[in-house]
């Protein structure tokens, strides 16, 4: 079991859905939930793209770190708040 707790965590407190950020990651659903359950480890490329669409700290995610704050360039920012319900289906 790989269990990040914090991803489920800082996810459900900015209001995401798995659907959303799945959608955002590149990937499906079920996958991402796969994550967030401990069902599969997370490669590293995965973990910066799933911290970049939360905007969260990776040493926050994992355990190394109190401090939520990611320090990204804005110019690297995923907006999942951009995503519709329509982009979705």
């Amino acid at each position: 079991m790989y269990v990040l707790p914090r991803i489920r965590e800082v996810r459900k407190e900015k209001g995401i859905s798995q659907t959303k950020i799945a959608k955002k990651i590149g990937m499906e659903q079920t996958q991402y939930s796969r994550y967030e359950r401990g069902e599969n480890e997370i490669k590293v490329n995965v973990l910066i793209e799933i911290c970049k669409a939360l905007n969260v700290s990776s040493d926050y995610i994992l355990g190394l770190s109190d401090n939520p704050i990611a320090k990204w360039n804005k110019n690297t920012l995923l907006d999942i708040n951009m995503i519709t319900d329509m982009d979705i289906h």
